[in-house]
């Protein structure tokens, strides 16, 4: 017998499902960062055992949508709710679990298994009590769910949650190939890669209306040539990202390069443009243009 299914993570901004996501594959394939919005983009991971095949889909955190590209974003949260074979719902001990209370009843309906991970207990300061009447709040809200208290940041329970995850998928055979551990690009890696930085070296508003596509990448056995564009909204943001004499876009170049080397095994050359495409939030032609609507 094989058994095989997909299994989506979803819940609100903030609650650690990219970090999740990564563990539980097993290779970091979602960036993460202490900000809000970082997943744009529903990303699936193949986790592989003899007898087993598990697609994880980690998803962009619920929000009520400002722009076009945010209302893309939420249309992947939807949608991993519709083909999951298990659902992971994912909170965390600081948050209002009353928060989307609409994507949640959406939740609540589901007929299929749902795991309801409650993140960072590893900030839980008043011991057992404390989480046990975090427990108590997220079954009168899921009751139909199995509820597993994890810290992805430290790694807790997470072996569980896995074997659980397991346990439960339906017997079909492997969707994807056995060696298949996405099914995103290399291209795709690398803008995320660099977006990555991007939020973690900018403030405010300038890292949210960039956007990264890669113009060429060339690959031999040692090396790759990648030339990428970062996408801004206005001239000013363009400033912004290139800094003095271009010092903050050769930080950022340099520090995917590093990552990107990591990634893929091999020596890179990185080469970063800046260009202006005003309010592409907000334009349906460069959001298909840039992978957000099909």
């Amino acid at each position: 017998m094989h058994r095989a299914g997909f299994v989506n993570i979803v819940g609100n901004p903030n609650v650690g499902k990219s970090t999740l996501s990564n563990l539980l594959v097993g290779e970091r394939l979602s960036i993460i960062t202490n900000k809000s919005q970082t997943t744009r983009h529903r990303i699936m991971g193949i986790v592989n055992g003899d007898d087993y095949q598990i697609v994880f889909s980690d998803t962009p955190g619920v929000l009520k949508p400002k722009f076009k590209l945010q209302e893309s974003m939420l249309e992947y949260s939807k949608g991993a709710l519709v083909d999951a074979d298990i659902l992971l719902y994912v909170t965390d001990v600081v948050e209002d679990a009353t928060k989307n209370m609409d994507f949640l009843a959406k939740v609540a309906k589901e007929k299929i298994p749902i795991l309801l991970v409650i993140n960072k207990i590893d900030l839980l300061t008043g011991g057992q009590q404390q989480l046990e009447a975090i427990v108590d709040k997220w079954r009168q809200l899921l009751p139909q769910a199995e509820i597993f208290p994890t810290s992805a940041k430290v790694n807790f329970n997470v072996d569980q949650l896995m074997r659980r995850i397991v346990e439960l998928l339906p017997e079909n055979p492997p969707y994807f190939g056995k060696d298949a551990l996405t099914d995103r690009s290399s291209r795709f890696f690398v803008t995320e890669i660099v977006r990555e930085k991007i939020l973690l070296d900018y403030d405010k508003e300038v890292p949210y209306a960039t956007q990264v596509i890669v113009e060429q990448f060339q690959e031999s056995e040692t090396e790759i040539h990648i030339m990428a564009v970062i996408y801004v909204e206005r001239e000013s943001q363009k400033g912004i990202i290139i800094g003095h004499g271009g010092s903050k876009l050769k930080r950022v170049g340099t520090e995917a390069r590093k990552d990107i080397e990591k990634f893929f095994g091999k020596h890179v050359y990185l080469q970063l443009y800046v260009k202006v495409e005003k309010d592409w939030r907000n334009q349906e032609s460069k959001l298909k243009a840039f992978g957000y609507i099909e």
